[in-house]
């Protein structure tokens, strides 16, 4: 067995099924390290799951109404609020802040971390293919990865600045790990049971596999 399932027991996670994500990609690569995984928007199942994995792609605001049609603002609440672990992909993370900003238009979030999703101010948009990822160093989403590993990210927005102020000394404050395409932007978040990736760790090769089983290993 190869050191990315070395676990005994596996993890049941569920890929959020809303209808933007890249549902199949994300299986496989969950399955590839050792999860027992189902995509589905089954309320019982979704609550029930060790780990909730919500993918996105396209536009902030038809995902976010995509995620309310099926009631997933309320399942990823809902977990959060009873400690059980999320992890958001791409706009699967972005909506997770509070406002995103599209074509001049604006729309909610969840809210989950203050801020705002805006275009990229950069040479070349969109920002796709590899890239580097400047992680704290005592990170858990990127333990035992070198800081030369490159991740592959395909994205036009992003969060420029984090605006989270942990004031109470007995919480810890969300490591947040940066990357650069024409500025810094917020790559990755790991806060509680709540973690987040701007790139695809299931489209990152080897290095995004250890990345997907470093999460799976807090379940």
């Amino acid at each position: 067995m190869s050191d990315l399932t070395h676990s005994t027991t596996a993890k049941n996670v569920v890929v959020f099924d809303y209808g933007f994500g890249n549902v199949r990609s994300a299986e496989r690569a969950l399955a590839h390290v050792g999860a027992r995984v189902e995509i589905t928007r089954d309320y019982d199942k979704a609550m029930a799951a060790d780990g909730l994995l919500v993918p996105g792609v396209g536009a902030f605001a038809a995902c976010m109404n995509g995620l309310r049609e099926a009631r997933g603002d309320w399942i990823v609440g809902r977990r959060l609020s009873g400690g059980r672990p999320v992890m958001g992909i791409c706009v699967g993370m972005q909506i997770l802040f509070g406002r995103g900003i599209e074509h001049g238009v604006e729309a909610e979030g969840l809210d989950e971390w203050p801020g705002t999703v805006e275009p990229l101010r950069a040479p070349v948009v969109p920002h796709m293919g590899w890239n580097t990822v400047k992680a704290p160093g005592d990170s858990q989403l990127f333990a035992g990865l070198d800081e030369d590993e490159r991740y592959y990210f395909v994205h036009s927005y992003a969060v420029r600045t984090w605006e989270l102020e942990v004031t109470n000394p007995h919480m810890p404050s969300p490591k947040v790990s940066w990357a650069t395409h024409g500025e810094p932007f917020v790559a990755a978040v790991e806060n509680g049971p709540l973690w987040a990736t701007q790139f695809h760790p299931e489209k990152s090769g080897d290095a995004g596999a250890r990345l997907l089983r470093n999460w799976l290993d807090t379940l």
